[in-house]
Order: C-alpha cells, then sequence, then structure tokens
C-alpha cells in the first residue's frame, strides 16, 4: 500500500462486505478487479479500481485498495461511500470477524464520519475525484471531499525533509569515506616510493656488501689455503732467505780441498754454478724453480 502524501482527503459513512463467491450473508459473487477477497480490499460506487489509501477511525489506522464496486443502493443520495472488507472493519470498531457467517460482532454495521486518505489513483475503470453514488456519474458528492487537515501536509513535510537529510548524510559520507580512501591510497604510494629509494645502491647496505666483499678478499689473501699467497706460502717466504744466508756462509767457510774435490767431480755447488758464490745468483735459481 501508498504512504505518500494524500493528494484526497475526506469523511465518509462506510459499512462492510465480504465478497468470496460462497452466497453466504448477500455475497454477490467475486470482486470486480478480479483481485481475491482479502483483508483491505474495499469497494466504491466509484473510484478507479487500484485506487490506494488509507483509512482513520477513532485514532486507528487501516490501508486499503479499491478492488469492487459497491455499495449500490446504500450509495444513493451520498449516503454511504465507502464499503470496506469485514476484517478490517472489525479491527476499527475493535470486534471479531467471524469466517463462517462472513458478519462482525456487536452488531454495528455503519461507521460514520471515516476519515479517508487517498494516495494514489488507480488505473482501472471509475472516476477520479469526489465520488458519487452508484451509477449516477452525475451527482456528485462534493460534500464527502474536504481540503487535507494541515498537520497532516505538516508531518508529511517533516518526514520528507527528514528524507532528504538522510540522503544528503548519506552523501557526505560517502564523499568522506571516499576521501579518506584516496589519502589512504597516496600515503601506501608514498611509503612504496620511499622503499624503492632506500634499496638501491647508494644506500648502507651497497656500502656493507662492498665492504664484505672487500674483508672477503683480505680473508682469502691471508687465510689458510693452497694458492702462492696462502699462510704456507707467506711462512715460506719469511724462512727462505734465512735459510740461504746459512748456506752462503757455510759453503764460503769449507777447505779448499773440498772446493777441488767438488770442481773435480763436477757436482759442487760452485761448479753448477760456474764458479759463482753469488748469494743473488743462487736466490734467482730458487726463486725460477717455485716458478
Amino acid at each position: 500500500m501508498s504512504n505518500d502524501t494524500p493528494i484526497q482527503y475526506g469523511k465518509v459513512t462506510a459499512t462492510y462486505f465480504w465478497d468470496d463467491g460462497s452466497g453466504i450473508n448477500g455475497d454477490t459473487g467475486a470482486p470486480a478487479s478480479g483481485e481475491p477477497m482479502q483483508k483491505g480490499l474495499f469497494s466504491s460506487p466509484s473510484w478507479p479500481l487500484g485506487t490506494e489509501g488509507y483509512v482513520v477511525y477513532e485514532g486507528k489506522k487501516a490501508e486499503f485498495f479499491i478492488g469492487d464496486r459497491g455499495p449500490g443502493v446504500p450509495s444513493n443520495d451520498c449516503d454511504v461511500l465507502l464499503d470496506m472488507d469485514g476484517q478490517t472493519f472489525a479491527e476499527l470498531t475493535g470486534e471479531s470477524w467471524n469466517d463462517s457467517s462472513l458478519t462482525v460482532s456487536g452488531g454495528n454495521g455503519h461507521l460514520y464520519d471515516v476519515e479517508y486518505f487517498i494516495t494514489e489513483w488507480g488505473d482501472g475503470n471509475g472516476t477520479e475525484g469526489a465520488p458519487h453514488p452508484f451509477q449516477q456519474p452525475d451527482n456528485k458528492c462534493e460534500g464527502a471531499v474536504e481540503p487535507v487537515p494541515e498537520e497532516v501536509s505538516q508531518k508529511k513535510d517533516d518526514e520528507e525533509k527528514k528524507e532528504e537529510e538522510k540522503k544528503e548524510q548519506e552523501k557526505a559520507d560517502q564523499k568522506a569515506e571516499e576521501q579518506k580512501k584516496e589519502e589512504a591510497e597516496k600515503k601506501e604510494a608514498e611509503e612504496q616510493a620511499a622503499a624503492a629509494d632506500d634499496s638501491d645502491g647508494s644506500d648502507d647496505s651497497g656500502v656493507t656488501a662492498e665492504t664484505a666483499a672487500n674483508d672477503l678478499s683480505g680473508v682469502q689473501l691471508t687465510g689458510a689455503g693452497d694458492g702462492v699467497l696462502g699462510g704456507t706460502g707467506l711462512l715460506a717466504l719469511a724462512i727462505v732467505p734465512a735459510v740461504l744466508i746459512a748456506l752462503f756462509f757455510a759453503w764460503t767457510r769449507r777447505p779448499a780441498g773440498a772446493h777441488a774435490g767438488a770442481e773435480g767431480e763436477g757436482r759442487g755447488l760452485t761448479a753448477r754454478s760456474g764458479g759463482s758464490h753469488s748469494l743473488g745468483s743462487l736466490i734467482d735459481r730458487l726463486r725460477g724453480r717455485r716458478d
């Protein structure tokens, strides 16, 4: 049912009915709209089928739609201009509905000064505006139409204003959320850029890597190993000069006979070196062998 701003308001006398095709209690057949009989289905002698609205009686409210034609003769002289379904009639009067007899308890069949509010005209057969008696289109019941109460219009205006404010707030919240998201993305991009700058060759990690490489080469030069400049090689280079000097002095102090014998046999150190006792010559030979 529609709850929009009323487009027509008035007061009428109403009765009740329940036409479900059972033939009970004056049942005249199924509703003219083709809709099954149900709570909220009202009958009007003239309004378009499908018209929507609500009624208020003694502070109680009930929604309705026009789904049938009626009342018939009771509508003459603009007397009864609205027929409610029996269940709604029972609720508004505080009575009970009997599904077997299709009647409302209490025996009251008429309600006077029922306020009606039409919120939307239907697109079915019928006439908009002031109601008229059944099959009497020229007899307009203008007295059944009044200006919409100011408090109703004001209440609706307030509701519309609140709804508009709610929409504006939702838009503002959405905009703030989008701005917050953009700022977060911008910050993340800046952090990623800063991290990329820190990872290039100019940072501390590059210097550390280069230093580590130099330290490693130094360890290879001085540490134990099989290379020429390993720990064993350096020790040998330190010992060889001392050994050579000792050999040289020992050779130069040998007796002459020993020189001669050695020369005769051609196996002495002097014979091999062409009679030269040069320490430099002996060192050169030793170096030649290592190379």
